[in-house]
């Protein structure tokens, strides 16, 4: 073969070779953005049930199956509420014994494979938590959006917004909580949730377009007789109130934000999720510039974006060391930036969006002293 075919050769194979990583990296990027809004997040481990009796549930030993506090149990037909560690019950060296408070869907069978999710309540507010609400249409951007309002005496309303690998479910962990408060709450569904508009390119864009729902929502609020708005998120949920806050045409009456496990370096979290999904590192840059070409999102860091321009009403943060997907260092930086307005409740032990499940008592008597002003 002469010297010029060898070449054409040895360059078309490289050409080829480039195009095959380029594809593969854009397939690993989309599948880090798809995650359904009602599957638990892949970083979380698989389980398996290995018993239930009296009570308990009998599950995988692991760091996650060992955490304390309450979590959801959701597996492919079905879901259930999981308490603390039972310390004294006989499990062995590869298992572990957890409190079963309920099953709320289906059955828990020995060799079911589940995982732990944050999202720990399943229906309506009047199913899950006995609270009168009204289902109410919100217009937006990209067509109605539902969401569920629960009413109280305030007319400091707060607007709860789920993040990553759950609905508007998730939020009614505190809703009672909130409800006992006297406040009113909207609980919004975003684009790409359930029963919301479905995103144009099927992708999340982690709070990046999503936040416009959330100015929807305060228009809606505003109009329906709210003087306040605290906006309240978690994960993804916590970057569109950021967004919010420094964009939406209503901002001047946001009076506070509650920010649990805030996304604030979307390529930290992209790589995290498609890590979750076996991503070869190698790969890994190549995901991230997928997703950028994709979403139309450029790299920009929280001193950039969420910068002290941005934070203009008192913030209260959740978050804690424990988070795989959100760097818990970056909610320590925005917070030491601005102490005069955000208050930082670091939370040990508990992953992604889920500060309220490591310690219920705790997250509600600190989310009850950042309330009270702004009642």
């Amino acid at each position: 073969m002469r010297p010029a075919t060898v070449t054409a050769a040895a360059v078309t194979a490289v050409l080829g070779a480039g195009a095959a990583l380029l594809a593969a990296g854009r397939l690993a990027g989309d599948a880090a953005l798809r995650n359904p809004s009602a599957r638990p997040l892949p970083t979380e481990p698989r389980l398996t049930v290995h018993a239930t009796a009296a009570g308990q549930v009998t599950l995988t030993r692991s760091l996650a199956s060992l955490r304390s506090g309450r979590y959801g149990l959701i597996g492919e037909d079905c879901h259930a509420v999981v308490g603390p560690v039972v310390e004294h019950a006989a499990g062995t060296a590869d298992t572990v014994v957890r409190r079963l408070e309920k099953v709320t869907r289906g059955t828990l069978l020995p060799g079911s494979k589940v995982r732990l999710t944050p999202q720990v309540h399943t229906g309506d507010p009047r199913t899950a938590l006995g609270l009168e609400y009204h289902d109410v249409e919100i217009p937006g951007e990209l067509g109605v959006l539902p969401a569920w309002f629960v009413p109280g005496a305030r007319d400091t309303w707060v607007l709860t917004l789920h993040g990553l690998g759950t609905t508007r479910e998730h939020p009614m962990v505190v809703l009672d909580f909130l409800h006992g408060q006297r406040f009113p709450v909207l609980d919004l569904a975003y684009r790409g949730d359930p029963g919301a508009p479905k995103r144009p390119d099927g992708l999340s864009h982690l709070g990046e377009s999503e936040w416009r729902d959330v100015d929807a929502a305060i228009r809606y609020a505003i109009g329906h007789g709210a003087e306040r708005i605290v906006l309240h998120g978690w994960s993804t949920g916590a970057t569109m109130a950021l967004r919010a806050a420094a964009h939406a045409g209503l901002r001047d009456r946001i009076s506070g934000l509650v920010l649990d496990s805030p996304v604030l370096d979307w390529e930290a979290t992209l790589r995290a999720l498609a890590t979750g999904r076996r991503t070869p590192a190698a790969l890994l840059p190549l995901a991230v510039r997928a997703a950028q070409g994709s979403t139309g999102r450029h790299s920009d860091g929280p001193a950039e974006a969420l910068g002290p321009a941005t934070l203009r009403v008192p913030t209260l943060i959740f978050h804690g060391p424990g988070d795989t997907l959100a760097p818990y260092r970056l909610s320590r930086e925005l917070a030491a930036r601005q102490p005069d307005l955000i208050s930082l409740h670091e939370v040990l032990d508990a992953p992604h969006g889920a500060m309220w499940n490591a310690d219920p008592g705790r997250y509600e008597e600190a989310l009850r002293r950042f309330l009270t002003p702004l009642m």
